[in-house]
């Protein structure tokens, strides 16, 4: 039976991680894809990837030939379940960030709600982070929950549930901000279209392995494209 349920995560330099992203939701025992769009990881991630799944046909693999941006790499699995009729779709990052043991909690969600998100912010919610980074997540999401005045307390995570069939319309194409601002602008644009946002709670880990691939100029386009929505016509 064809599973109706995709999960998906995007990799650069993750191979540290990988492989126990992958047994993690292995362990769930669910009836699902798992789709990875890899940008030509120098550690060799999708060497990982590919022996990991050499007996598994429930593992797809997009290798692109170079970095080419978060943004486009969940425009495209947005795409892919679209083109392949999934009807859920669940974004999680491959560094271990965000607990896959949450994901049979957003599939029960889906069932009702077109978009649910995993939030650091309401009650049952947290972080591990610490110091400058911890400081930009809170007030960050609070300055464009401010700016917006969108009903959501999380903006930036990438821990994400789509209910495609009920978000016929909706596409992530239309988002037009680059990198991590690419999420915050996803949740502007389901709010201007109406579509219910259910937040559920979650515990942000630090990564497992390896560095963050977050950069300080980040911040900044982050602030520019909030500016330039907030007074778009």
């Amino acid at each position: 039976m064809k599973s109706k349920i995709l999960i998906f995560s995007a990799t650069y330099n993750e191979s540290k991680n990988i492989t126990l992203l992958l047994n993690y939701i292995e362990d769930l025992n669910l009836n699902l894809d798992v789709l990875i769009i890899d940008d030509n990881s120098p550690d060799k991630t999708s060497d990982v990837i590919k022996e990991y799944s050499k007996n598994k046909k429930n593992i797809h693999l997009i290798v692109r030939d170079k970095k080419s941006g978060l943004d486009t790499a969940h425009k495209l699995a947005f795409e892919y379940s679209k083109n392949n009729q999934y009807e859920y779709l669940i974004t999680i990052d491959a560094d271990l960030t965000h607990d896959p043991k949450k994901i049979p909690e957003f599939i029960e969600e889906l069932k009702n709600t077109p978009f649910v998100l995993g939030s650091r912010f309401v009650e049952g919610g947290s972080l591990d982070t610490s110091g400058w980074r911890r400081l930009l997540s809170i007030f960050g999401n609070k300055f464009i929950k401010i700016v917006f005045g969108i009903n959501s307390n999380e903006f930036t995570t990438a821990f994400r549930g789509y209910n495609l069939k009920k978000l016929e319309g909706f596409d992530l194409r239309d988002v037009k901000s680059k990198g991590y601002s690419f999420f915050m602008e996803t949740i502007f644009l389901l709010n201007k279209r109406n579509i219910t946002i259910k937040e559920i709670p979650f515990h942000a880990k630090l990564r497992h392995k390896g560095t963050s691939k977050i950069e300080r100029i980040e911040i900044l386009r982050t602030l520019i494209n909030v500016l330039r929505l907030k007074f778009s016509k």
